[in-house]
């Protein structure tokens, strides 16, 4: 059997696949309200047509002012629900799931008048010096994402994923880089995490499982590295997190020569290492496109799942081609027949 395109079952959650859509900003919303138009209909649709198992809707701000520009999707009011709801039914249609990325950009929110973050450090020098959260507005915060998920459950969203990752907002609390408060938040970087987590599990059905998105190492000097990062996976294992979706960076504009060396799988590692010695699914991503190695990473036992980014975006019928490739028998659409035939 070709484990790339064996099912996978994660509490309530069943998927035909282990090929995944991962999170992508398209920065297309049109009346900047933050509601989903017919660009999102029609990319996120066209990527169920093409097989994949998962689709992860790009980043969705649970604040106006949470957005990394103003083209970003948002969850933050009761009146988004009606169009998330259309778009999950519609790629329900094709066989799919959907999940829905939750997230807030802190420092990085670029169209913010005054961006938030745990402390009053820019991304770089062509950012907004941010605002330090007092206090009571981390916790006020924490609401906001319960707020956020309570409406993606009301939508019908399959998955909840968490944006721990890329140098926004929860991430930014996680890291010795960008976190040097002295209160609560400071003290233990992974109690603003752990409340959302908390907070996440009260929202959401018990079969419905909850993924993170984390970066396991970071780049810049004066961050956190592998160890760290296995450390908190497993305080947010125990906070209820099912499946971490494992990437790396984010937390500073590094000059192009502190810029990491990126080469087909170079995260793999951090997924292999944080599946079995946190003992919890995991997502693997970063140029896996190729889908011999795509199947591989599952295969060899590294990841669970296989979130494909770019070959999505060049390609939104990625999984029926790589189906193909790796001669494996896949429902493709009956209009589309005729070009797959053997």
């Amino acid at each position: 059997m070709n484990k790339l395109f064996s099912p996978f079952r994660l509490k309530g959650l069943e998927l035909k696949n282990r090929v995944v859509m991962s999170p992508m900003c398209q920065y297309s919303v049109t009346k900047e309200d933050g509601t989903p138009n017919d660009w999102h209909f029609q990319h996120y649709v066209s990527r169920a047509v093409g097989g994949a198992g998962l689709i992860l809707l790009e980043m969705t701000d649970v604040d106006p002012d949470g957005r990394i520009t103003n083209g970003d999707l948002g969850i933050w009011s009761d009146e988004h629900v009606e169009t998330y709801a259309k778009l999950v039914e519609a790629v329900h249609q094709h066989g799919a799931k959907i999940g829905i990325q939750i997230a807030h950009a802190g420092r990085k929110a670029e169209d913010a008048e005054e961006p938030v973050a745990p402390s009053a450090i820019p991304f770089g020098e062509n950012f907004k010096t941010p605002r330090a959260l007092e206090t009571e507005e981390v916790i006020e915060m924490v609401e906001k994402f319960r707020l956020g998920i309570r409406r993606a459950v009301q939508a019908g969203f399959d998955v909840i994923e968490l944006h721990g990752a890329h140098g926004y907002l929860i991430h930014q609390f996680l890291s010795p880089f960008t976190n040097h408060r002295t209160d609560e938040y400071g003290e233990d970087r992974t109690k603003f995490g752990k409340e959302i987590i908390a907070a996440a599990k009260e929202e959401m059905p018990e079969d419905m499982p909850l993924f993170m998105r984390i970066s396991a190492v970071e780049y810049a000097e004066g961050g956190y590295g592998i160890e760290e990062s296995l450390a908190f996976a497993k305080v947010f294992k125990e906070a209820g997190v099912d499946l971490f979706d494992v990437s790396t960076g984010g937390e500073a504009a590094l000059p192009r020569e502190k810029r990491p060396y990126t080469y087909d799988g170079y995260q793999v590692p951090y997924a292999r290492r944080i599946k079995h010695e946190v003992d919890v699914p995991v997502a693997a991503v970063g140029r896996l496109s190729d889908p011999i190695l795509a199947h591989a990473t599952v295969a060899n036992g590294d990841a669970d799942l296989i979130c494909i980014g770019r070959g999505f975006l060049n390609n939104p019928y990625w999984a029926l081609h790589a189906a193909r490739q790796l001669k494996q028998e896949i429902d493709v659409p009956k209009q589309y027949h005729l070009a797959f035939l053997k």
